[in-house]
């Protein structure tokens, strides 16, 4: 099976910068729309942005201006850099791909275990 690998994530505070990238394990032909979500305590996972394979963009109306998400399809990684973060950005941000082919699989949904992004006030 294939595994999504976050690396990043932290302890931040408020206003300050964090980045957190992702890649799937093993040997990959080729990833379909990729993004990162996120659940705070409490509350459900929701959108964060995601970015297609001709890296058009979306982002909830939350981050606009402050995130960007960009991928590298030579290195099938997916980045999130969160700029001037805030005390409601504390959460568990997990990367997501809708679909990926290996030599062996053709998956869809694929998630990572999550990375903790904690934003001190």
């Amino acid at each position: 099976q294939v595994q999504l690998v976050e690396s990043g994530g932290g302890l931040v505070q408020a206003g300050e910068s964090l980045s957190v990238s992702c890649v799937p394990s093993g040997i990959i032909f080729s990833i379909g729309v990729m993004g990162w979500y996120r659940q705070a305590p409490g509350k459900e996972r929701e959108l964060v942005a995601t970015i297609t394979c001709s890296l058009s963009t979306e982002y909830a109306d939350a981050v606009k201006g402050r995130f960007t998400i960009s991928r590298d399809n030579g290195k099938n990684t997916v980045y999130l850099q969160m700029n001037s973060l805030k005390p409601e950005d504390t959460a568990v941000y997990y990367c997501y791909v809708d679909s990926i082919i290996t030599p062996r699989y053709r998956l869809r949904e694929v998630w990572g275990q999550g990375t903790l992004v904690t934003v001190s006030s």
